[in-house]
């Protein structure tokens, strides 16, 4: 399972590094490059919440394999691709098959151990695994671009999938026999999740482009008012829904979701500004920069494997809260080394505070997100869990660094903007996680429901 995280979450920040050679390539410039980006988060994110419930209505090892698959053809089809365009497919063909295997992957872990220290210790594992390939991905795009080309971050991972399907195969336990009278899948909520979250990322970052129309703007924005309000109406009318609105009831996770959101924009937007300072206002190469952040990468394993022994002391309350704080800190360090522009080694300080953000607060909110779940009800838990971290990280790097670094809308260090906009977003998830009520566990919720 954490084989499959790690090359995952490599693919999520593999393609940074090497954009530029595949915008030599395939002829193509920066702003449409960026879809080879947008397009895999969103699609993984969007769909991650169709991913859940396949696993609750079809078996977890099932849809396991079935998404495991699907991201290694993906990932075969983008490194062989000979147009941009089929590349931009196969990204997208990757988002899907991402969205599909980790929530079974999660699910499989959490049915698995019960409740307390022992389900604490396998999610901190799954957490620092997942980390270290989004910092990882960095460094491994430096030197494959370097040395084998670009095409390579994408072929790499395909022998390491078809190990994970081995794997799962032989050690993964067999999903019962699907019901003939099983639900239908949500499938017009799933688009409408999609369309939402894409709208409004298109919308940002083409409001900072100069010579856009204010109406592609607009309605860009109204169109994902528009796919929000209609997920809503779908979800609340469906039999069978992709979020049944019982989720809600629930306050703890969605409390837990919401701080996940806020967290994961501020921690995503900082690994984008510590590239772009080490590379653009310092010069270093990308190979440079990828090797000033491994750092980061091995202070997240401590810190991913300390703080399960601290959440039984601390509580997931206080942990939370610590890692917010520690985000904060980092960012108004990465804006007064950017003011002061100090060399690359001062960026290790907000490096070390991000790993720490990180590990503390994104176990604690997983903790709290997946509390409570039965074997009904696990794979839509860890979905949403999943979908609120990636859609969250990608919406909060489209407004941080997009209204950020677009110099026609202010004239201000865009270090200092992002930095600014994301501690806004953390002292609202800080706000949030401080009135999360308790979390209910499994047995309460059949106690009371009995």
């Amino acid at each position: 399972m954490s084989m499959l995280q790690f090359f995952i979450a490599v693919d999520v920040t593999v393609v940074n590094i090497a954009l530029p050679s595949i915008g030599a390539d395939f002829d193509v410039d920066g702003h449409v490059l960026t879809w080879v980006v947008v397009g895999y988060t969103v699609a993984g994110g969007g769909l991650l919440m169709l991913g859940g419930r396949l696993g609750d209505l079809l078996g977890r090892r099932r849809v396991l394999l079935l998404g495991t698959g699907l991201f290694g053809a993906a990932s075969l089809l983008a490194g062989l691709a000979p147009t941009f365009a089929l590349l931009v497919v196969a990204r997208l063909l990757q988002g899907a098959g991402e969205a599909i295997a980790p929530p079974a992957a999660m699910a499989t872990i959490v049915l698995m151990f019960p409740e307390g220290p022992r389900r604490s210790r396998a999610l901190s594992v799954w957490a620092a695994v997942a980390s270290c390939g989004l910092v990882l991905g960095f460094v491994l795009s430096g030197i494959i671009t370097a040395h084998l080309g670009w095409r390579w971050i994408f072929l790499v991972s395909v022998p390491f999938v078809l190990i994970v399907l081995l794997a799962a195969v032989f050690l993964v336990e067999a999903d019962r026999p699907v019901a003939k009278d099983a639900p239908r899948l949500d499938l017009p909520g799933a688009l409408l999740l999609t369309a939402c979250p894409l709208l409004f990322i298109f919308g940002v970052v083409e409001a900072g482009e100069p010579g856009t129309p204010a109406w592609v703007v607009l309605g860009a924005l109204a169109g994902a008012v528009a796919a929000g309000a209609g997920f809503v109406c779908v979800e609340a009318r469906s039999r069978n829904p992709l979020l049944p609105l019982r989720f809600f009831a629930n306050r703890t996770r969605v409390a837990a979701n919401l701080a996940t959101m806020l967290l994961s924009g501020a921690l995503s937007t900082s690994f984008l500004l510590f590239t772009f300072y080490l590379q653009d206002r310092l010069g270093i190469g990308p190979l440079g920069a990828g090797l000033t952040m491994l750092p980061l990468a091995l202070s997240l394993i401590v810190f991913s494997m300390l703080v399960p022994r601290l959440l039984g002391r601390w509580g997931t309350r206080a942990c939370v809260l610590a890692g917010i704080g520690f985000t904060a800190a980092a960012m108004a360090a990465i804006a007064a080394i950017a003011a002061l522009r100090a060399g690359g080694m001062t960026m290790i300080p907000p490096m070390l505070l991000i790993a720490a953000g990180m590990g503390f607060g994104i176990v604690g909110l997983q903790y709290l997100a997946v509390s409570g779940v039965t074997e009904d009800d696990a794979g839509t838990a860890s979905g949403v869990q999943r979908a609120a971290d990636q859609l969250g990280g990608a919406t909060g790097v489209a407004v941080c660094v997009g209204i950020g670094f677009a110099p026609s809308l202010h004239s201000f260090d865009p270090f200092l903007v992002a930095t600014l906009l994301a501690v806004m977003g953390l002292v609202t998830g800080a706000v949030v996680a401080w009135r999360m009520p308790a979390p209910v566990s499994a047995a309460d919720l059949q106690e009371q429901a009995g």
